[in-house]
């Protein structure tokens, strides 16, 4: 019984395996029904779109049925090719002569057009009787996708069959293990990160034409990366080696056969390489401008944020989020520490923070005595004039903080003689806030810059007005770097660097401290609350 059931199941397994294989012919041709007297006619590449009424005894159904499938023409040393077949069925009429099936590329829009003829003799005599028809020669590529039109001889208006096709591909096993043309997908690979190259071993296969190989950048299509690499059948060595100069997710090995209209296969060595995306920054001193462009397709968003202070999330910026699908710019972007650019996918979120080198300009915001001892003047330093406004803010659990007052700084003239250092210069604007509003646990005093569209504000909290204390000012970066004349407009942005540190010191003198930190008594600062 058990050995009974063992035939059984092999005999399901082998006829399943040859249902699922493609059928095979030895030549291509026609045939029709038997007792009907067909012949080949004149192929024509030109699809003829005039048509004439049909009689009134003719119905629109005559042509009953269209139905495609592939098969397979093997030769012994030049493997196999496909071929599309095509099976009609009609019931034959006294006007019909003949039929005519054509084939059409959706990519290249080249039409290949098969016609049969029915003798005069089998019309006269199978009037009314059914008419099955095969054509199986026409020539098609793997993974192609065609358009197929059945029409009558003659073309009759609205007597006509439509329907689409896709030839398979090399993921067909029978398909995979027979085509010249999907052994390019069988190539070996290893990629040589030290040395930036990707080796690549073309394998031998009976029949197999020559291959071509190249680095490409994959979009919409494969850009070239790199000249293509010819390997010929009787070449000695068929080992490549194809040099890259930056790993990329798109960067990816082209192979195909040198056929006509030859089908492309790509493998990405480098799909989870994505680190290299976010560091395509600008920054533009001139239109003060920052800008990001992809060199791989991204899917997802793009912000400007701002880090309140070391190890806390970066807050999102109003009216900044982009699609990044393409280039983004932000014109008049603030080039403080602070400000970063946020990149957030289905697969996480990165962020740099481009303007972390000392190089930027950045200004810089100090809490001080007033001259009225009642309030605490926010003061304002800046290589170049500038327009400056003051939050005053109040903790919660969580963010955002709750700011319910805003005040604008009062511009000073600049200073008339320059010690080359803004951070020494006098300040250029200033804000003075009453002392009960200012001092507290829980408050916060926000700055930034008015005249920019995208600014990251300077925050300090916790300011506890005592008589024992001295504030270090708060810088918000070092003083940059002027640029040097003549030099472009355009700066390339180097990722990462240090985040800037609001530091204060209780109970001691500070040194360094210019005359204008010192002015009235002491206060006492707490680090910027996350």
């Amino acid at each position: 019984m058990l050995a009974r059931w063992a035939v059984t199941l092999l005999s399901l397994t082998w006829s399943t395996y040859h249902s699922l294989a493609i059928p095979r012919v030895t030549e291509c041709g026609l045939s029709c029904s038997q007792g009907f007297t067909c012949r080949n006619h004149m192929n024509r590449n030109v699809f003829n779109s005039f048509c004439r009424q049909p009689p009134p005894s003719m119905s629109r159904s005559v042509l009953e049925a269209l139905m495609l499938s592939t098969v397979m023409k093997c030769a012994p040393q030049d493997g196999c090719s496909l071929l599309l077949r095509v099976h009609a069925s009609l019931t034959l009429h006294e006007s019909l002569r003949g039929l005519e099936a054509c084939s059409m590329s959706l990519d290249t829009q080249e039409t290949h057009c098969h016609s049969m003829r029915v003798s005069r003799a089998s019309r006269r005599q199978q009037v009314g009787q059914q008419l099955q028809v095969h054509f199986n020669c026409f020539e098609v590529s793997m993974a192609q996708s065609l358009y197929i039109t059945l029409r009558t001889v003659p073309h009759f208006c609205g007597v006509q069959l439509d329907q689409q096709y896709n030839v398979e591909d090399c993921r067909d096993e029978d398909v995979g293990r027979n085509v010249p043309d999907c052994f390019a997908e069988k190539l070996s690979y290893w990629v040589d990160r030290s040395r930036k190259v990707v080796l690549v071993q073309v394998p031998e296969a009976p029949g197999s034409p020559d291959y071509y190989l190249r680095l490409c950048l994959k979009w919409f299509t494969c850009e070239d990366a790199g000249e293509p690499v010819q390997v010929t059948a009787n070449s000695v060595s068929r080992m490549v080696s194809l040099p890259y100069s930056q790993e990329m997710p798109c960067l990816c090995l082209e192979s195909w056969p040198a056929t006509p209209d030859a089908v492309r296969t790509q493998t990405c060595p480098f799909e989870d390489d994505t680190e290299a995306l976010w560091d395509a920054i600008h920054y533009h001193p001139g239109s003060q401008a920052l800008s990001w462009e992809p060199a791989c397709p991204v899917s997802g968003h793009v912000s400007l944020c701002w880090r309140p202070g070391p190890g806390v999330h970066c807050l999102e910026l109003e009216n900044s989020d982009r699609p990044a699908h393409g280039r983004v710019q932000y014109s008049l972007v603030d080039t403080q520490p602070q400000l970063c650019l946020k990149f957030s996918t289905s697969l996480g979120f990165w962020v740099r923070c481009p303007f972390e080198q000392p190089r930027f300009p950045a200004w810089k915001m100090t809490i001080q005595w007033a001259p009225s001892r009642a309030h605490l003047r926010v003061a304002f330093f800046s290589p170049s004039p500038t327009s400056f406004q003051v939050r005053l803010c109040h903790r919660r659990k969580m963010w955002p903080l709750a700011c319910h007052r805003t005040l604008q700084a009062t511009p000073l003239p600049p200073a008339s003689v320059s010690r080359g250092d803004f951070t020494t210069d006098p300040p250029v604007a200033f804000v003075d806030i009453p002392r009960d509003e200012a001092c507290g646990p829980d408050t916060c005093i926000q700055g930034w810059r008015t005249d920019m569209h995208f600014s990251a504000p300077q925050q300090l909290c916790n300011l506890l007005c005592g008589t024992h204390d001295v504030l270090w000012p708060t810088f918000a970066h070092a003083a940059a770097e002027d640029q040097t004349p003549g030099t472009s407009d355009l700066t390339e942005l180097p990722p990462g660097g240090q985040h800037t540190e609001t530091r204060c010191l209780k109970n001691k003198e500070v040194p360094g401290v210019d005359d204008w930190g010192k002015v009235g008594d002491q206060l006492t600062s707490g680090h910027p609350t996350p």
